[in-house]
């Protein structure tokens, strides 16, 4: 799974598990921001709305445990 760590000066460092690599900010899709997770089109990295969208829902579900 590729997740956008930081987008710094621009570069994007995108995380793959335990691997970090860096690409042009420009190679992003305009909409793509950090904690995104991305795929790979074309050379362009896209939002992948569904992966995206379940990971946060699994973030805050966690973050909800630590209070209870």
């Amino acid at each position: 799974m590729l997740i956008i760590d930081r987008i710094s000066e621009g570069i994007a460092v995108i995380e793959d598990g335990d691997i970090h690599f860096d690409v042009p900010a420009a190679a992003l899709a305009p909409d793509v921001k950090e904690g995104d997770v991305v795929i790979s089109e074309n050379g362009v990295y896209i939002k992948d709305e569904t992966a995206t969208e379940k990971r946060r829902r699994k973030i805050i579900e966690m973050q909800n445990e630590l209070w209870e």
